[in-house]
């Protein structure tokens, strides 16, 4: 059984990449030099996140490794990295998360930001940035569609700030993308979804609404909770009754275990695919839920799950490992490829750290990191997705499926890389439309 001390912990690590992501303010500040500090000549990164809490130190602790490593490597352009980090304490105040913002850009007057900013919290840090329009600032966590759409209605004020992770639309592509995945290996055509009730799924809900009927499917369950629920004993009930084959989870906070242990404990003669529960599908998730959640898939990460997605996956996940001795966390992933790979790439591509230079080559990015084969923005600086139809070549970011087996996690969606890993999608013991697959 999972405890209130770890649901607690949960609850921290969730609010990270799909709402996962929390945000950040002042409060406390970490500045670090590997080696010693050269304030003349040191690149400055300003670090923006819960640098106490469960969500921001795993963060920050890889943004530190990322520096030891590069700065131990003859640092980027020959000089060492900086360090600075001010703490938001998860954006629970508005006034605490500006100021720490603030701080770094004007009295830490720090080059580049790397920080989680999900949501609404996304649109306040890009005012922020936009305002000083000193810094490049490099965003952790789920935006809001709005934040890349400032991009390019308002590009000279807004093209500070680029998206690192999934913002709506690349989810609900991720999830459509995946209903036509499961249609073609199984057949199956009745969908249903269950969300909680909170902003950050409803472009994903609004998007199914219309993607499913539109390409044949069958959307015969539309299921909403509100946060905290624990009994899902009515909804699981609700969705039998209308047939559903395939359930799609939207779950980021800590009713993700009940979630799990009721479809268990029911034998729910359906699958669960192609959505979000981060508790289940987080590294200890078969622990937490008392492998009950085997034979479910949800979104997830290479480096927690341990798939070498690319050449630099495990390298990434064993060296965090061997600093800190505890397993990576999404975040920490995000926060490490940011600074290790995109941004030590974009300058030393361009030569300097000025903003403006530095903008213009990150618009332009290509590079391989420990979650991406082919990292990329969009033109409004949002997350490059799936391939480039001008480019055949190109193989940009993807939301990756990965289904619990007997304690592990392996790829079963998209096709390509379940095929890859010599993979296949299993079905629970009990009986449901998979009785009838050959």
């Amino acid at each position: 059984m999972i405890d209130s001390t770890a649901l607690t912990k949960i609850q921290s690590i969730i609010l990270i990449a799909l709402i996962v992501i929390a945000a950040v303010g002042g409060g406390i500040a970490y500045i670090v030099l590997i080696p010693e500090k050269q304030a003349s000549t040191t690149i400055k990164i300003g670090i923006f996140t819960d640098l106490d809490g469960l969500v921001g130190k795993p963060a920050w602790q890889a943004a530190k490794l990322a520096v030891e490593e590069i700065n131990a490597e003859g640092g980027i352009l020959g000089r060492q990295v900086e360090l600075i980090g001010e703490d938001n304490d998860l954006g629970a105040d508005a006034a605490i998360y500006t100021n720490a913002l603030t701080k770094l850009i004007t009295s830490h007057k720090v080059d580049f930001i790397v920080g989680n900013a999900a949501g609404p919290l996304g649109l306040l840090a890009q005012d922020i940035v936009a305002q000083h329009r000193s810094v490049v600032f490099l965003a952790a966590g789920t935006p809001y569609d709005e934040v890349n759409q400032r991009v390019l209605d308002d590009y000279n004020n807004y093209k500070h700030y680029f998206s690192m992770g999934f913002n709506s639309t690349s989810v609900k592509l991720g999830v459509t993308d995946s209903m036509i995945h499961i249609r073609e290996l199984t057949g199956f055509n009745k969908i249903g979804y269950l969300a909680e009730d909170l902003g950050w799924n409803k472009g994903t809900i609004d998007g199914l609404d219309v993607f499913l009927p539109e390409n044949d499917f069958e959307l015969v369950y539309k299921g909403k909770f509100p946060p905290g629920t624990v009994d899902f004993s009515s909804y699981f009930a609700a969705a039998e009754t209308a047939g559903v084959e395939v359930l799609v989870p939207m779950i980021a906070l800590d009713s993700g275990i009940p979630f799990v242990k009721e479809y268990y404990d029911r034998q729910a003669p359906m699958v669960v695919f192609g959505g979000v529960d981060l508790l289940a599908s987080d590294p200890n998730g078969w622990e937490w839920t008392d492998g009950k959640c085997n034979h479910m898939s949800f979104s997830e990460y290479p480096t927690t799950t341990g798939y070498p997605f690319t050449s630099k996956t495990l390298q990434t996940k064993d060296s965090y490992m061997n600093r800190w001795n505890e397993p990576i966390t999404i975040t920490a992933a995000i926060f490490y490829d940011a600074i290790k790979f995109i941004l030590k790439d974009a300058i030393e591509r361009t030569g300097t750290t000025d903003t403006d230079a530095v903008i213009e080559a990150l618009e332009e990015t290509s590079v391989e990191t420990s979650n991406a084969r082919d990292f990329g923005f969009t033109e409004s600086h949002a997350l490059m997705m799936g391939k480039d139809a001008n480019d055949p070549d190109a193989d940009y970011s993807i939301v990756l499926g990965f289904q619990w087996q007997d304690g592990v996690q392996v790829p079963v969606d998209p096709r390509k890389i379940m095929e890859e890993a010599g993979a296949s999608l299993t079905f629970p013991d009990w009986s449901g439309p998979w009785d009838d697959l050959d």
